[in-house]
């Protein structure tokens, strides 16, 4: 659902790697989906900022679903994990976050 929500935003690209679908705005990748393998569950996604506003982060940091911890703080991949089908209009959220901050 998520996959066919994605390919049809505006300028959007895909490629296959890794068990992995990469999706990019133009030529800048901003989320991969779990196709033949996943993280730590297969029903985790990551999107990718490079930054991550800060209010951004700090709601991030608070929602249980999403690993914000890396190396560079508030910059690369994140995780969000769904348990159920009512996360996904959250993983939506996160994913056009994703979309609109790699357009910048």
């Amino acid at each position: 659902m998520l996959a066919g929500e994605l390919r049809s935003w505006p300028h959007i690209a895909t490629q296959k790697m890794f068990g992995f679908e990469f999706y990019y705005r133009k030529s800048a990748v901003f989320s991969a989906l779990p196709q033949t393998r996943g993280f730590d569950s297969p029903s985790t996604l990551i999107i990718k900022f490079n930054p991550m506003p800060a209010k951004l982060l700090k709601r991030a940091q608070g929602d249980p679903r999403m690993d914000a911890s890396t190396r560079v703080r508030g910059s690369g991949w994140f995780s969000f994990r769904m348990h159920s089908e009512a996360d996904l209009r959250d993983a939506l959220w996160w994913l056009s976050q994703a979309y609109e901050a790699s357009g910048r």
